[in-house]
Parts: structure tokens; C-alpha cells; sequence
């Protein structure tokens, strides 16, 4: 993590948001990441997507494991809350954390290592409740804070810096969250912002469980010829089937589109998702035939981007679980303890 501030210093001409707020309001530490790090820019679009959605800072919790990715939580909303959690542990401490309080905006940041390897059941299971959250993934194939290592989703074939070759498959985040029916589920590249912010704007007004995968590169242990997570590489296989724009409940659609070619998706907020196919053949709604397409192109090499798959009919975790819409900590004694009447017959019911 880093305690280091950034100079609090606001040009009086910087544009402000409907709270009056700079993109500077939400910003966070000095990062102490590797210069040219994936990471950092991922933080600068999420930053972007929260000054343009107008959220407030402290109505967005912050939440991460461990490893590179999972310190990029302190570089955004400084005055948000946060916790940076046990290795791979993040999903289940959101999961409490929503049931608590889900008038919060809640953001997991976590890597592929802290997802796919240790905390895979952990990031199943939050997948599986759909727990109201944006779970962005930040990709980059190896174990950075540990000098290197091939990580779950390392490509099968793909060269580590010391010349040796990955010989097992990779687990794709993308086509594992459609496989086990997750709603939103999206992939982009840390080196393309205008593609990003769109994606992470929808998935913060998502109700439900968003996963964006962000292929995002790491210069120093895996940026080198023979990587598939590479600057390099992901710009040359760049595939993308989607692309997304958002557009707010209070802006009217301007943008022109045919039927056919692009299709606006109402989110719970009134606000919209205008999904443009780059690829005319592909439908971000049919389940079955997405994730074929993932499989076939991840077979040739490509990286697949945008809006993959969007199912808004799905029930989240507080509308599954019947949980109260007030914040456990505002209420009353009596309404948290109901008496011994009440838990004796809720014991009797598992006798």
C-alpha cells in the first residue's frame, strides 16, 4: 500500500462533476507500483468512471486481496472505505460486508493469482450469490509480487522471463463466469481507456455480480517476446466483439445506430448500455453461443474484448436472501434482537 499523498493541488478551471467534485477527489495515494505498470492505468479509469457516474466517496466501499493489483485500492478514493484483505479472501469479506450495508457502491480489485489460484472458490462462490459488486480482475498471467511465477491464467505455451514454458492450460475468468451464469461479464485492455471506462461505469450500476477482466500487462516480469500478456502481444491480437458507451438516465440517446448492429440495454438506474457489435455475428445475450465464441478465438490466440455476455434478469444476492434494505448498523436494538422467543423457534425449525 502506499501512505504517500499526492499534492493537493486543483487547477480552479478543472472541470467538476454534479457534486462539485474534480476527478482530483478521487484519487488516493501515490502509487508504488513499477513505472509503466498495467495497474496504474486501470486505476486512472476507474478513478474516471466514478468522477463521471458522480459518486460520492464515501458511498463506495473498496475492497482487495493480496498482490500487486490488490494495492491499487489505495490509489483511488482516498476517502472511501477499504479493506485490504487475507490472500484470496476478498469475495467472502464483500459478501459480508453487502449484506451489512447494501447502500454502499462496492468494488473489489483483486489479480489472477488472488482470483483464479487461491481464491477461486471464494470468487465462485460471491459469483454464484450474484452479491451486489463491481469485481474487476486485473490480468496480467504471472505472480509479480513473487518475482514471476505463472499464474492460473497463463497461456498454455507462453514463455516466463527465463526462457521457461507454461505446459498447463490457462482457466479463463470470462467463460468460468458464463459457464456458472453470471450476469455481466466483460474484458478490455489496460492500455485502452476508451473501451474501459464504459465497461466499469456499467458495471458499478450493474445490480448484481459485474466481472470485467483487464488484460493489464506487467513490465517487469512479463512484457517480454514470447508472452501473451504482453504490451505487445495484446495489441496486436486485440479482437474486440463489443463496443460498449454508457450513457446516463438524465441524457437522452443522441447516437444513431441500425437495428441489428448495436442494441441499448436499460439498466436498473434508468441508465443505459449502447452494446455496438464490432462483429455482427456476435449476440452478448445468447449464453451458449458466447462462450463457444471465447473458446474458438482463444484457441487461435486472440483476446476477445467488450461487453462478452449481459443477462439483467438475474436476482441478486439481497433480493435472494430476503436481506433488510437499511443498514444493520442504523437499527434499532429490538428490530437486531428480537428476543429469546424468536430464536428459540428459529432453533426449533433445525431440530
Amino acid at each position: 500500500m502506499s501512505y504517500i499523498t499526492k499534492p493537493r493541488v486543483i487547477h480552479p478551471k478543472s472541470p467538476r462533476n454534479d457534486l462539485k467534485l474534480t476527478v482530483r477527489d478521487y484519487e488516493g495515494g501515490m502509487s508504488t507500483l513499477c513505472a509503466g505498470c498495467g495497474h496504474d492505468s486501470v486505476t486512472s479509469a476507474i478513478v474516471q468512471a466514478a468522477f463521471e457516474l458522480n459518486i460520492p466517496p464515501h458511498r463506495m466501499a473498496k475492497l482487495s486481496g493480496i498482490g500487486c493489483s490488490s494495492k491499487t485500492p489505495a490509489y483511488f478514493m482516498r476517502q472511501s472505505h477499504g479493506f485490504n484483505t487475507v490472500h484470496g479472501r476478498m469475495p467472502s469479506v464483500a459478501t459480508g460486508a453487502n449484506a451489512a450495508n447494501g447502500s454502499l457502491k462496492y468494488i473489489g480489485v483483486s489479480g489472477d493469482g488472488d482470483t483464479l489460484s487461491i481464491g477461486l472458490g471464494q470468487f465462485c462462490h460471491a459469483l454464484r450469490r450474484n452479491v451486489d459488486m463491481l469485481y474487476v480482475i486485473e490480468n496480467n498471467g504471472v505472480y509479480g509480487l513473487t518475482k514471476g511465477q505463472f499464474s492460473a491464467s497463463a497461456d498454455l505455451g507462453s514463455t516466463a522471463k527465463n526462457g521457461f514454458a507454461n505446459n498447463q492450460p490457462p482457466i479463463d475468468p470470462c467463460r468460468m463466469a458464463i459457464s456458472m451464469g453470471a450476469g455481466f461479464v466483460a474484458r478490455s485492455f489496460s492500455g485502452d481507456k476508451e473501451q474501459l471506462v464504459p465497461l466499469l461505469k456499467a458495471g458499478l450500476v450493474h445490480k448484481g455480480f459485474a466481472v470485467i477482466d483487464v488484460i493489464s500487462p506487467c513490465v517487469t516480469f512479463n512484457d517480454h517476446e514470447g508472452s501473451t500478456k504482453s504490451y505487445a502481444y495484446t495489441r496486436q491480437h486485440f479482437h474486440p466483439a463489443i463496443q460498449a458507451d454508457y450513457v446516463p438516465p438524465s441524457q437522452e440517446i443522441v447516437a444513431q445506430y441500425n437495428e441489428g448492429d448495436a442494441m441499448p440495454v436499460e439498466m436498473h438506474d434508468g441508465s443505459k448500455i449502447i452494446l455496438r457489435k464490432v462483429d455482427t455475428d456476435y449476440d452478448p445475450t445468447d449464453r451458449a453461443s458466447v462462450y463457444a465464441y471465447l473458446e474458438r478465438h482463444q484457441a487461435a490466440g486472440e483476446i476477445v474484448t467488450g461487453m462478452l455476455y449481459y443477462n439483467d434478469s438475474l436476482l441478486e444476492m439481497q433480493d435472494l436472501s430476503n436481506i433488510v434494505e437499511q443498514p444493520l448498523s442504523t437499527l434499532d436494538y429490538s428490530q437486531l434482537c428480537p428476543g429469546d422467543d424468536v430464536l428459540q423457534s428459529l432453533q426449533d425449525r433445525y431440530r
